[in-house]
């Protein structure tokens, strides 16, 4: 094989394409602000739909400036375990389980004390 067939570009690395007459998308820039103050810029194209929370690179969360604070309807409060403990037992079975409890930690400790 001759040296001149295996001269040539590396695949891949570079581009034969030029950037002339390429017009990137319309685009919008949009920011958002933590409730600590913290400015968020994210850019969208011209089209999308904005949603109206975004979360930072710190984690937080972020509110769209000048937009509405958005609702959100399916949060749920949390259970805790009372609310928990009140969908398997009525008050007055708590109470009598209450009283049972009492009543065996109080005859144990007659039992140590004698």
């Amino acid at each position: 094989m001759s040296d001149r067939s295996l001269r040539g570009m590396r695949l891949g690395a570079q581009s034969m394409e030029s950037e002339s007459g390429v017009e990137p998308a319309p685009r919008q820039r949009v920011e958002y602000r933590c409730a600590d103050g913290e400015q968020v810029f994210v850019t969208f194209a011209a089209e999308a739909e904005i949603p109206p929370v975004w979360t930072s690179k710190t984690g937080k969360e972020a509110i769209l400036v000048d937009g509405e604070k958005p609702v959100d309807v399916n949060e749920k409060a949390a259970r805790t375990h009372w609310d928990m403990l009140l969908e398997r037992r009525s008050i007055p079975e708590l109470e009598q389980i209450l009283e049972d409890r009492l009543k065996i930690l109080r005859e144990r400790r007659g039992a140590r004390a004698s």
